[in-house]
């Protein structure tokens, strides 16, 4: 990672963000009108006159719409509101029709909710003081890229944000970068949550994110995950031990009788509230795993499911019929893949 930093390279840096919404060379800082005019009026040209974008109720915003060659290597964001799943993130590569990218602004940086904040310190996502979001996943692209979010809500939003990216030669194994979500409200009894489906061609699995709503008292935690890949059918090639072993954690995530949040580089858990009694019912959390040093590779297709199993009598597993929400990130060679329908804002909404 670092030795690149000393090495000559042939790339051109840009930005995008409202005072330079195509990115050009020498064009940042020009505007006359914006969201800063009203506090740049003694100051002029120059002066945080567009530091941020006003979307309005059920207007998709282009956020970015670039031409070239090059990969996404940054994004950062945040709003002026407890947005949440109101407002919706897509990216689309190489004039794609459909989105490699669909998926709550919130959920995409690991923290469905966000109207409570967590520092989140990982190599792939940052959630920093006060509400901002940070991407590092590189996101090659050959052509070009379109980036959109949409609000759902009934009301404008203020959005500040910069993509920073670089025009560069994209090699022919560069493959694309992917995020689907996918929510289960509530998961039918003894049914598994699926992370990803109907996923084909040759990439790599490179993280999960799950926001785990708990509707029953005691751990709920035992499920395992699975991995199907190339042609597996009813079972899987990788299979876990249980949801806080994926995570990295072990023994329910309890230290001394409580739930302990962690935030790693790989792996991370959050929204845990201490003062409420442990192993109790309507319990949140935020977790992460990012594969980065042990991708899940594919050939052909790929597809990922999660139990959510507790315990009943007699040291009995009992299927869980929890609210579970999803975020599969993953490269691939494609651009043909078919996501399931977003739900709508009621359908999206944490309650």
């Amino acid at each position: 990672m670092f030795e690149q930093l000393s090495k000559k390279q042939k790339i051109r840096s840009f930005s995008v963000c409202p005072e330079n919404f195509t990115g050009e060379k020498g064009k940042g800082g020009m505007a006359t009108e914006g969201t800063g005019k009203a506090p740049a009026r003694e100051l002029g040209i120059g002066w945080k006159i567009s530091p941020s974008v006003v979307i309005e109720a059920g207007q998709t915003f282009t956020i970015a719409d670039i031409q070239g060659m090059g990969a996404i290597r940054h994004i950062w964001i945040t709003d002026s509101a407890p947005a949440g799943r109101l407002l919706v993130l897509r990216i689309y590569w190489d004039g794609s029709e459909t989105p490699s990218v669909e998926v709550p602004l919130s959920d995409f940086f690991a923290n469905a909710s966000y109207t409570e904040f967590r520092q989140l310190s990982s190599l792939a996502v940052c959630n920093n003081p006060g509400k901002g979001m940070n991407c590092y996943w590189e996101m090659p692209y050959r052509k070009s890229f379109r980036m959109t979010l949409e609000n759902t809500s009934p009301q404008g939003i203020v959005v500040y944000y910069q993509i920073d990216c670089e025009a560069k030669e994209v090699g022919e194994d560069a493959l694309y970068f992917h995020a689907q979500f996918r929510r289960s409200n509530p998961l039918p009894y003894g049914e598994c949550h699926t992370i990803l489906d109907n996923i084909k061609g040759c990439g790599q699995y490179v993280g999960t994110y799950l926001y785990w709503g708990v509707h029953n008292n005691g751990w709920w935690g035992e499920g395992e995950i699975k991995f199907f890949l190339d042609g597996d059918t009813d079972y899987p090639t990788i299979c876990g031990t249980g949801t806080e072993d994926y995570i990295c954690g072990a023994y329910n995530f309890d230290v001394k009788g409580q739930y302990t949040e962690f935030s790693t580089p790989y792996s991370g858990l959050s929204k845990v509230d201490s003062t409420d009694p442990i192993y109790r019912a309507c319990r949140r959390f935020n977790m992460y795993r990012w594969h980065i040093q042990d991708p899940i590779y594919f050939e052909q297709d790929i597809r990922v499911t999660i139990q959510a199993l507790g315990w009943r009598s007699e040291g009995r597993y009992l299927p869980l019929t929890d609210d579970i929400s999803s975020v599969a990130y993953w490269y691939s060679d494609t651009l043909e893949d078919e996501y399931p329908t977003l739900p709508d804002r009621n359908g999206l909404e944490i309650i």
